[in-house]
């Protein structure tokens, strides 16, 4: 019998608002096509299972923990990533964002570590433009 290891990837990021308003982001299904750069679109399948079509390929995703204002996790089906997640802890004014995840082929690893820090970067940017009173339906994602 062959026993898969997977890899587990993890980036941090700075954020100028609290963990409660990173969190909110990322609980919000309904924001996920908004921010994130690879999300197409989100089709709930059940409560917090998700067919997500992106630029990377289509996949389930399925909200498997909650913590709320410090994590969120994920399973994935048909992604690169395993599993990954978001944990948000309070630093000075802001929040520390840390993006996890699981990969099984570590041959990805270096890409997939790319992708996970434009995760954090649209993350980022998103939360600055609602901080400075953005309005979502007018959030350009793919805006530099």
């Amino acid at each position: 019998m062959k026993v898969n290891f997977l890899t587990r990837i993890e980036r941090k990021i700075e954020i100028k608002t609290s963990p409660k308003k990173i969190y909110d982001i990322l609980n919000n299904d309904e924001l996920e096509t908004v921010w994130n750069i690879v999300v197409s679109e989100s089709t709930t399948i059940a409560t917090d299972k998700y067919s997500i079509k992106s630029t990377v390929g289509d996949f389930i995703s399925t909200i498997t923990e909650r913590l709320e204002n410090e994590k969120i996790s994920y399973s994935m089906e048909g992604s690169a990533f395993s599993t990954m997640g978001y944990i948000m802890s309070p630093k000075g004014d802001g929040s520390e964002v840390t993006i996890w995840a699981e990969i099984e082929d570590e041959k990805q690893e270096k890409m997939l570590v790319k992708a996970a820090e434009i995760l954090l970067e649209g993350l980022k940017k998103f939360v600055v433009f609602m901080e400075e009173g953005g309005n979502p339906d007018e959030f350009d994602k793919k805006k530099k």
